[in-house]
């Protein structure tokens, strides 16, 4: 067993602020976790949030915390199009990593970093783990026993709204409340796919298993957020097939939710399973509790291996969890199962939408995991 994980956040905004920093800076983490560096280019961001949440150092210049920061890993909490080049530079540096979602925003940037980590011999660990969730564990094992019969067809989905705008860290007076959103809506990593759809795409596919081609039609349907002009794709709708002619439909889009959301709804000939319900009512799944659920977050925040006590109370507990799942696997040498395999293929059902959508053919994706 290693000593205590020394973490440098690379990103003070929104994710970091609200969940990363609140949570890795807690008593509860001492001789496993050191919060020891945290980055951000806004002239006196990372100053303000290494004082308010007693990070050991701070720095304007990514390159500075690889190479001053004393840091065994790094999760990056940057915007999504930086996530490829910041995360190759920490692997170079021999840094392990955890990356919010989305790992990188094409195929191939996944594909050169997990092949640079074993080359390295590192840890990828790419959110979100949604697997981690004992329901989603016990759906699988439900359509499995046939609960629902013959599994017909999935839907899945997020839209945007007005969320991102209207979070807590929006507005504000000082460094660490004005902090600006606009990235949300620019390529690259912009758009709802790549920041809130991930996840259902990541339950689906850890339910039903990798998928096998996609169709989708994408384009932007609200042009200007504010003052800032969207040119990422913000309402897309995906048809996937998972073969033997069972499809999901999944959707990121500008406004209105799709039945199933983050997790998915599942339709058989004897059944629903949407969410926590079968058949409209509750299932059994191991530590469940209704008594025990987060006060924050949907999904049964509280259910996460790792979110107990205070992490209860802290916003982002599941961006939370992830992190601990590297720390675990670098510690104890226990590889966890959110995997950037897993977080490629849903990439790849991401990237094959987009070109779809393009061309208007069908795509065929090309990874599995």
């Amino acid at each position: 067993m290693a000593d205590s994980v020394r973490i440098g956040v690379v990103g003070a905004g929104s994710i970091s602020v609200r969940g990363l920093l609140p949570h890795l800076g807690q008593p509860d983490l001492a001789g496993r976790v050191a919060l020891a560096a945290v980055c951000d280019p806004v002239p006196g961001r990372a100053e303000a949030a290494a004082d308010k949440f007693g990070v050991g150092q701070a720095f304007t210049q990514y390159e500075d915390l690889l190479a001053r920061g004393d840091v065994d890993a790094v999760t990056i909490a940057s915007p999504i199009g930086l996530h490829y080049e910041q995360g190759k530079l920490a692997l170079q540096a021999g840094k392990h990593v955890h990356f919010n979602k989305t790992m990188t925003v094409t195929v191939a940037e996944a594909t050169e970093l997990i092949e640079l980590a074993a080359e390295n011999d590192l840890r990828i660990v790419a959110s979100p783990g949604e697997m981690l969730r004992p329901h989603h564990v016990r759906t699988r094992e439900l359509i499995a026993e046939g609960a629902i019969g013959t599994l017909s067809w999935v839907s899945c989905g997020a839209a945007f709204g007005t969320y991102h705008e209207d979070e807590s860290v929006r507005g504000g007076n000082d460094v660490l409340s004005n902090i600006d959103p606009s990235w949300y809506f620019r390529k690259p990593g912009g758009g709802p796919l790549y920041d809130m759809t991930v996840y259902a795409l990541h339950s689906v596919t850890g339910i039903l298993g990798p998928a096998r081609r996609v169709t989708a039609m994408s384009g932007v349907r609200i042009p200007v957020r504010g003052d800032v002009r969207t040119d990422a794709d913000d309402n897309t709708v995906i048809l996937i097939d998972f073969g033997d002619n069972l499809f999901c439909v999944a959707t990121g889009t500008a406004a209105g939710g799709m039945r199933g959301g983050f997790g998915g709804a599942y339709y058989g000939t004897a059944g629903t399973i949407d969410g926590l319900l079968l058949n409209g009512e509750p299932f059994d799944f191991p530590r469940r509790d209704p008594s025990e659920q987060a006060p924050r977050g949907p999904g049964n925040q509280a259910l996460l291996p790792h979110v107990t006590g205070v992490h209860r109370e802290i916003e982002e507990q599941h961006v939370y969890e992830d992190v601990m799942q590297l720390v675990d696997w670098v510690r104890d040498g226990k590889p966890s199962i959110v995997t950037a395999e897993h977080a490629r293929h849903v990439i790849d059902i991401i990237e094959s939408a987009y070109r779809a959508s393009a061309t208007g053919q069908i795509q065929d994706l090309t990874t599995t995991f």
